[in-house]
């Protein structure tokens, strides 16, 4: 079994920051994300880590979103700085541990507005 605790989402003006945390326990893993769903919109990726180290970001992210993890406590992070009103989506963590087995969060509200 593994759980899955998020923070960090609430409301922010455009050009603001948040930070969304997460923390998995449990089991081993491999990978730890974010990703997010506006309403009538498909769920996408926001931004991924490996194990190793290595990142993958949404095109719309690159250079305001920062994602990184701590393997010794099974954390991740989402730095988002520079934010719009087209982030608003609720922001769920993934996890894939060896072998497979995908796990989410409860998702957390981000909302971007004036």
């Amino acid at each position: 079994q593994v759980q899955l605790v998020e923070s960090g989402g609430g409301l922010v003006q455009p050009g603001g920051s948040l930070r969304l945390s997460c923390a998995a326990s449990g089991r081993l893993i491999n990978l730890m994300g974010w990703y997010r769903q506006a309403p009538g919109k498909e769920r996408e990726l926001v931004a991924a880590t490996t194990a190793g180290g290595a990142t993958n970001y949404a095109d719309s992210v690159k250079g305001r979103f920062t994602i990184s993890r701590d393997n010794a406590k099974n954390t991740v992070s989402l730095q988002m700085n520079s934010l719009k009103p087209e982030d608003t989506a609720v922001y769920y963590c993934n996890v894939v541990i060896w072998g497979g087995r995908v796990y989410w969060g409860q998702g957390t509200q981000v909302t971007v507005s004036s």
